[in-house]
């Protein structure tokens, strides 16, 4: 099922740029109350595709060709939708107005696309593409058992746009074969989910492969559950999994290149931060007249690293909680801003340039911290065989951060997220992570 993803989020990205040119033409109509000249909508739609680009990014920050929200309920797509496009708007505005050269000046038309995009974009999302892109339901088993499984049958029915129904679910057992042939039989799905971890699932399917010949997808429920929440499974880790998936070898050049763009992006953004040093500085002294800056100790790459940061709270206990299990400290009111601004952070653009930190990758915790993780959180130290980042896959989609205090259970669940990225990392997931850091630093408060 996560390959009908996949060819979904092709036909919703091709629907959009269709309905982006249509909404133009209409948009024009609109204007004049006639149909558009070829030569006048020509000249609107040279630029106007340059903006489609910009567009589609902006879609894509947004979340609007994931997994996760093409199954989305329509109200929830109505309000993104709508917050997309006004954002389109507004670069379209700008756009105009600092590349006059194209010989438009299209005001009216912007407020009228506004509208018009929007209805339309909802007609093709809401309407159409339902009937194009997931067709009928499709029935499904369910091959397997655990907290995992069962989260993947409660999202697929709970999502009222997802691509098939829950059928029936089995779990392993000495007469599994039978029971799936009689299920087949019984339902006639179009997808068997089955979770091929599990020793008695996996024996039970060599008899069972003549079941293609009839059209059945076999779907594998780890990969699966990978697609919809975007975090690996713990169910399935094991030292094969961590071998075949978190290889440092498999990514050298990747990791060359990573480091490449980490020292071009990295080494003007801190010269640049220099500006607004003074003002931090000045800020920190006049509320508290604490030191500007703290050093922290973090775990990096099979390392210990210091990290410097602008000081948000009334000291520093480097991470330390002791017996507690918490910090006795507590964030100034220009801490706090710091923190939401992130500006906090803008030192550890010099860790960058350094090497000990990356822009992207799970974010390094306190020595004290890993030691307890490590006893407590089976392969807790693989996230160490990566450099770490600024930002990172878990601070985009884990809502349950640990903060400030030994917190196990949500630290195994952001482990989670942080093995997705360590199996998928690549240049273009790297890419997508700072377009979506970018939209949460403008839309989500909190540190």
């Amino acid at each position: 099922m996560s390959s009908v993803f996949r060819t979904r989020t092709l036909l919703l990205f091709i629907g959009d740029i269709v309905f982006f040119v249509c909404s133009l033409w209409l948009s024009l109509y609109l204007r004049a109350l006639t149909p558009p000249s070829t030569a006048l909508f020509l000249a609107h739609l040279r630029p106007f595709s340059l903006l489609f680009v910009a567009w589609v990014i902006v879609f894509f920050i947004a979340g609007l060709y994931e997994s996760r929200s093409i199954i989305l309920e329509r109200r929830m797509i109505s309000a993104t939708l709508l917050v997309a496009q006004v954002c389109n708007i507004i670069i379209a505005a700008l756009f105009f107005f600092l590349i006059p050269s194209f010989g438009i000046a299209p005001k009216t038309v912007l407020l009228i696309y506004l509208v018009v995009s929007f209805v339309l974009e909802m007609l093709w999302r809401v309407a159409l593409f339902p009937l194009i892109g997931l067709r009928r339901q499709e029935r499904a088993l369910v091959v397997g058992a655990g907290q995992e499984i069962d989260q993947l049958i409660e999202a697929i029915a709970q999502a009222p746009r997802a691509p098939t129904r829950i059928a029936a679910t089995l779990a392993p057992h000495a007469g599994l074969a039978h029971d799936v042939r009689h299920a087949i039989v019984q339902y006639r799905p179009g997808f068997i989910i089955a979770d091929f971890n599990d020793p008695a699932v996996s024996g039970a399917f060599p008899e069972l492969y003549n079941y293609l010949a009839q059209g059945i997808r076999f779907i594998d429920a780890s990969f699966l559950y990978e697609d919809i929440f975007g975090r690996v499974p713990l169910s399935v880790l094991d030292d094969r999994w961590i071998a075949r998936n978190v290889s440092r070898y498999s990514h050298m050049l990747y990791d060359v290149f990573k480091r490449i763009i980490d020292v071009v992006v990295a080494l003007p953004a801190a010269i640049i931060a220099w500006i607004v040093y003074p003002f931090i500085a000045c800020a920190i002294k006049l509320e508290d007249g604490g030191p500007v800056f703290v050093l922290l100790p973090r775990v990096g790459q099979d390392e210990v690293i210091q990290i410097k940061k602008f000081r948000s709270m009334s000291g520093n206990d480097a991470g330390d909680y002791g017996q507690s299990g918490t910090t006795q400290l507590f964030v100034t009111r220009v801490g706090k801003f710091l923190r939401v601004s992130r500006l906090d952070e803008l030192p550890q653009l010099w860790s960058v340039v350094r090497g000990d930190l990356s822009l992207i990758g799970p974010r390094p915790e306190t020595p004290a911290l890993v030691a307890v993780y490590e006893k407590e959180i089976p392969y807790y130290g693989v996230r160490h065989l990566v450099k770490p980042g600024l930002s990172g896959w878990a601070q985009l989609y884990h809502d349950n951060h640990p903060h400030h205090g030994t917190e196990v259970e949500a630290t195994r669940e952001k482990l989670s997220y942080d093995l997705y990225y360590l199996k998928h990392r690549s240049l273009l997931l790297d890419v997508t992570i700072v377009l979506k850091t970018i939209k949460k630093l403008f839309t989500r408060s909190g540190a």
